[in-house]
């Protein structure tokens, strides 16, 4: 298990090269809930999203032998960018694997970087090659199943932990795990009194499923959210969220699609459905925790388009 010592030692190092984003009340999001909102804007993290902390954090540990093979990532959108533009930084030659569904502008942004882009068919196809990738010499920057990693996304928890009022629930959205498992260490050991729920949505269930049969399965993917699709959450993410995390929630695309046209309304950010999510989630937490919650959500990315984001809405009748 990640601990605290572990999350601020990576704080440290990657301190440098990460953005300490603004973690900030939200009126707009506090009247359309009901309910006091504090928001950790990871979407104005460098690179789009928490995913260059866990990078950085990854990168920075690698030996001489790893540098000079290159890295390797699999990631159906932001782990993709966040390590190509940090290894690019700190001049470390990477390789990203990402599915053909991956948004546009996450496979220009890698290219851009002159990372190696190889796509394949779907995400899991993905996973097999980075492993082959992996023995063929590569090091693999896995976007969950790395402790260095978790200890990196936990840096999230961390600052809010530090930066947020009083807070009685935290919403974090779920794709492998490596942020909620990280986030939810982070407050288990500094406000151990706050609940933390996680967030999928339906066809990105990795995790939800992985609780119901008491550790990691294989799961069909059929989410729009291409950034939440893990084909199957690892053991060490499991065994963080099953330790905890309160529950795992899971919401329609279409209301996760919804949540991004409320954060842009009433919030005044461009946040990506994997952050869209939080909003549905939290009225359900809302009507289980009943009054007094004070909700913290980790707003986690922002990296996708206008044109992304209208599209989805049109195909779910959303006005």
């Amino acid at each position: 298990m990640i601990g605290i010592s572990d999350i601020r030692a990576a704080g440290e190092r990657i301190a440098g090269h990460v953005v300490r984003t603004p973690t900030v009340a939200s009126p707009g999001l506090s009247a359309l809930l009901g309910a006091p909102v504090t928001a950790k804007l990871e979407l104005l993290q460098r690179t789009g999203s928490f995913k260059a902390r866990g990078a950085t954090a990854r990168l920075l540990a690698l030996d001489e032998a790893e540098r000079a093979a290159g890295v390797v990532a699999v990631s159906g959108g932001n782990h993709g960018i966040a390590l190509s533009v940090m290894a690019a930084a700190l001049d470390v030659k990477a390789t990203v694997v990402m599915p053909r569904s991956a948004p546009a502008r996450s496979v220009e942004t890698v290219e851009s970087t002159g990372a190696s882009l190889r796509l394949t068919d779907g995400m899991g196809e993905a996973f097999a090659l980075a492993d082959r990738l992996r023995d063929e010499g590569l090091t693999l920057v896995h976007p969950f199943d790395d402790p260095a990693v978790i200890a990196g996304q936990g840096t999230v928890g961390l600052e809010f932990a530090e930066d947020a009022g009083e807070l009685t629930d935290v919403l974090v959205s779920i794709g492998g795990g490596g942020l909620i498992s990280g986030v939810a260490a982070a407050l288990h050991a500094l406000r151990p009194g706050v609940r933390v729920w996680g967030v999928e949505t339906e066809g990105a269930e990795a995790m939800s499923q992985a609780l119901a049969a008491g550790g990691p399965v294989p799961v069909a993917l059929s989410s729009v959210v291409s950034t939440l699709s893990a084909p199957a959450v690892s053991q060490l993410t499991y065994d963080h969220v099953s330790a905890l995390v309160t529950e795992v929630l899971v919401v329609p695309d279409a209301e996760a699609v919804r949540g991004c046209l409320d954060l842009a309304e009433h919030a005044k950010v461009w946040a990506e459905p994997a952050a869209g999510c939080l909003l549905p989630a939290a009225r359900q937490v809302l009507e289980r925790v009943g009054d007094g919650a004070r909700l913290g959500l980790v707003v986690c990315g922002g990296n996708t388009t206008p044109a992304e984001v209208m599209e989805w809405a049109g195909r779910f009748g959303l006005r």
